[in-house]
């Protein structure tokens, strides 16, 4: 089994069900007192999402490297940055190790593709929604990328950093992106990505119509599939 390395904290919420999932997962396949081989480094969110809100990527991105560079000296065979909005700074992140990283926008494709799904709705950060990093990632996939509009990407953002990243699950809050995940439907959205990893803490399948693509689970499954060579 390899052994993973997690960069997690961003935020903590979310490093949760990373690490929940990837060790039930492991022990669904092997079995037994079987769980994962991980590294977890947690790091400050209040510095990242600094940097995040400053527009300064660059800090960030050495920041996290950084981070990454500790996970591989301490044996981890490959990183997963547990948070789509960082995956912003991936190449930065690489330049610092030998290992690579799996990223979760590759992943979540995969699983976009396998469903046979042409065009998706986006919901995430206000980066990840408004940026070219994640949706370029997708689309050279062949998937066509669909966003909310202005005022509701104000407010999915904020419920992502004023609720979700605190842990606070509020049923207006649910609902609203219920709201926003019809609307995306209704412009042609045949299935939604959750591209934060805070956002399956609140919105599940029941909630929608169509298939939604929670990318911490997509993220932590093919973590395992990687550690046991599958």
């Amino acid at each position: 089994m390899k052994t993973i390395g997690l960069i997690g904290g961003m935020s903590w919420e979310s490093s949760v069900e990373y690490y929940r999932v990837i060790n039930e997962e492991i022990n669904s396949r092997l079995g037994g007192l079987h769980s994962a081989k991980c590294l977890l480094y947690s790091v400050d969110f209040e510095e990242i999402e600094r940097y995040q809100a400053d527009g300064d990527w660059e800090k960030a991105g050495k920041a996290l490297g950084e981070v990454a560079s500790s996970l591989e000296k301490a044996g981890a065979d490959f990183i997963v940055i547990c948070t789509n909005t960082m995956h912003k700074v991936i190449h930065d992140i690489q330049k610092y190790i030998e290992i690579p990283v799996l990223h979760i926008a590759d992943a979540t494709s995969n699983q976009i593709l396998k469903a046979e799904i042409k065009t998706v709705g986006l919901l995430g950060t206000k980066y990840t929604m408004e940026q070219d990093f994640y949706k370029s990632r997708l689309e050279s996939n062949g998937i066509n990328v669909i966003v909310p509009n202005s005022e509701e990407r104000i407010n999915v953002n904020r419920i992502i950093f004023k609720e979700l990243c605190l842990g606070n699950i509020e049923q207006s809050s649910k609902n609203y992106y219920k709201n926003v995940i019809q609307n995306l439907v209704e412009n042609g959205a045949e299935g939604i990505i959750l591209g934060c990893t805070e956002i399956g803490l609140l919105v599940k399948q029941e909630d929608s119509e169509v298939p939604l693509f929670d990318t911490t689970v997509i993220h932590a499954m093919e973590a395992v599939n990687i550690a046991l060579n599958k």
